[in-house]
Formats: structure tokens, sequence, C-alpha cells
């Protein structure tokens, strides 16, 4: 299957995704397109943790998660956070289907470090063939960032920028979109519409990228290290597609934007 395109939207994003942003997934649709979103859910998992006085603290930028915040992390993803996405999908004529990582053994993982980060997985395998018999009949698969351990017992929270790209690279999708609060990559408040992925490492070493946007294009850059032909950057805020064109910062690698 051709024209396939992973969208991760963060947890920050989802109640502020705009209507244009829907139509944009709908016109991707008609344009032979088949989209693939993966979502997070932080800043939920922090108000229910907080809720339900759970302490939770992050190591090297990831939540360290214990069984009891595993817990919680699961309910607000697999739950509230995919449901209200599928139901935005829905309500713009858009067939989808909430999937977690342990659903038809989508994800499998294995601790990243559980003795300092606790719960959090590292991938070790993407069931290929069950995304694209979904695809196949025509859902959009919405994805939570959990996957199921190697003993079917064990279930593991993962950085959804990550399962983003992995699943892309597995997959072999066309390309992988990262939504976020402003319209790309900036430099002196303009987007940088195409970047290589070294040219990105220097805006990171130059302070062009700072703070949340670092593991966004990091991810970008370790899925076009699998093999993805480009990666993009792209707001949330505004209509995704002009004309038949993806509005946002396009990264390539070296090789590729050198074709």
């Amino acid at each position: 299957m051709e024209k396939i395109i992973v969208i991760k939207c963060g947890g920050s994003m989802i109640d502020t995704l705009s209507d244009d942003f829907f139509k944009g997934i709908k016109s991707l649709q008609e344009n032979g397109y088949h989209p693939i979103i993966v979502h997070g859910g932080g800043p939920a998992i922090n108000d229910l943790l907080n809720h339900l006085q759970i302490n939770s603290e992050f190591v090297n930028g990831l939540r360290k998660t214990t069984h009891e915040v595993m817990e919680v992390v699961e309910m607000v993803l697999s739950g509230t956070i995919t449901n209200k996405l599928v139901r935005k999908l829905h309500k713009h004529g858009i067939s989808s289907i909430g999937v977690t990582g342990s659903d038809g053994g989508l994800m499998y993982a294995k601790p990243q470090d559980l003795e300092n980060l606790g719960l959090v997985g590292e991938i070790i395998s993407v069931n290929k063939q069950f995304l694209l018999n979904l695809l196949s009949i025509g859902m959009v698969p919405v994805i939570s960032p959990i996957a199921i351990g190697m003993n079917h017992e064990d279930y593991y929270n993962i950085n959804a920028d990550t399962v983003a790209g992995e699943i892309a690279v597995a997959i072999n999708a066309d390309k992988v979109i990262f939504v976020t609060d402003v319209p790309g990559v900036l430099k002196d408040n303009e987007i940088i519409e195409k970047a290589t992925d070294s040219e990105i490492l220097g805006f990171i070493d130059d302070g062009t990228i700072s703070g949340g946007m670092i593991p966004k294009v990091m991810a970008a850059i370790h899925s076009l290290k699998g093999g993805m032909r480009e990666a993009m950057i792209v707001s949330g805020h505004k209509p995704l597609v002009d004309g038949a064109s993806i509005v946002g910062t396009t990264i390539k690698s070296e090789l590729e934007a050198v074709k």
C-alpha cells in the first residue's frame, strides 16, 4: 500500500486541533493518502495523577512509570484521549478506530531501563500487517502509545514521538508528521520550509531549536535513519493542507536532499 502518512498529535494539542486540521486529514484521504494517527497525553495524565495524589517524576525527559502510574497512563491514553480523537474524526466524516499496542499484537516492547524508568518501554516489533488490514477497509487507526511485553502480561508506556517514528519506518510510510502548536521549525519568526538532518542538529546546537521541539525533531531524524524519506513538523492550529501540499517544515536526510 502506497502513500501512508503517520501523524503524531501531542497530548497538549488534542483539545485545540482546528476544524481545518481535520478537514486536511479528510483532504489527504481524498487525494489517495492513508493516515495513521499516534497521540500522546502528557497534560491529561498529569491532571489525573495530581487529582488522585499519585506522585510522578521525570528522568531525562521521560516519565518514570510505576505500576500505579501506569494504570493512570493507560486509563487516559487508551480511554479519554483515544476516544476524544476518534469522535472528532468521525465528526468530520473520517472513519477511525482506536487501538493500543496490545490490540492485534500491534507493538511489543521491552523495558528501556527498569530500575530508573520503571515501565517505560522500548519497541522491539510492530505488526505491520495489522495496520495494513485496518487501512485496507478505510479505517484511520488512532494509536495510543502503550505496548505489550513479550510475556503478554506486562505493558509499557512509550514516548509517542518514538512510536510515530517506529510505526512509520515499519510500515514504510510516505512520511511522518509531528503536529505542534507552531507552524514548523522557526528561525527569526520565519518558517524553515526545508532542512536536512544535519542542519536540524546545527539548529539545536545554536539554540534555534529548543525545549519541546527537540524531541520532535530528534524523532524525525531517527525515522530518517530508519529509512523514511522525509519527516515534517506542522501546526495543529492551521490548515494541514494547502491545495495538494502539506504545510510546515520538511526534514530530509542529506542523501535524500541531494536527489
